[in-house]
């Protein structure tokens, strides 16, 4: 998994969750020291695991160890079963965590492709 150097938790406004959300990469270690009020969940291959359940049940179990409850944003780069599966299974417990899920409302439209986007504002 990707080693998080000892220390004290950093804060960041931004995260994007490595590797695509695939837990070869990302414990529950990263969550309760990589702490951000917006994390971007990548992935949309579900051969890979990617995003991978795991990872989302990791920022859970790390975001209960905070010593605070400051809100968190998760934003999903595509619309996946695993993430749509997530969301009902652990409703109840983002909502205690302060972490919600953003859906994208939006359509980017570049040359032969569109795709959804979200609008982040910091």
């Amino acid at each position: 998994s990707t080693a998080v150097p000892p220390g004290p938790p950093m804060y960041l406004d931004l995260v994007y969750i490595p590797n695509h959300s695939n837990r070869k990469n990302v414990d529950v270690e990263f969550f309760k020291r990589v702490r951000s009020s917006y994390y971007v969940v990548s992935g949309n291959d579900s051969a890979a695991e990617e995003p991978s359940r795991a990872v989302l049940d990791f920022l859970l179990e790390g975001k209960a160890q905070w010593d605070s409850n400051m809100q968190v944003t998760l934003i999903p780069t595509h619309d996946s079963e695993v993430m749509r599966q997530w969301y009902q299974d652990t409703h109840e417990k983002q909502q205690a965590l302060n972490i919600m899920v953003l859906a994208s409302s939006s359509t980017v439209f570049m040359q032969d492709e569109s795709f959804p986007a979200c609008k982040i504002e910091l």
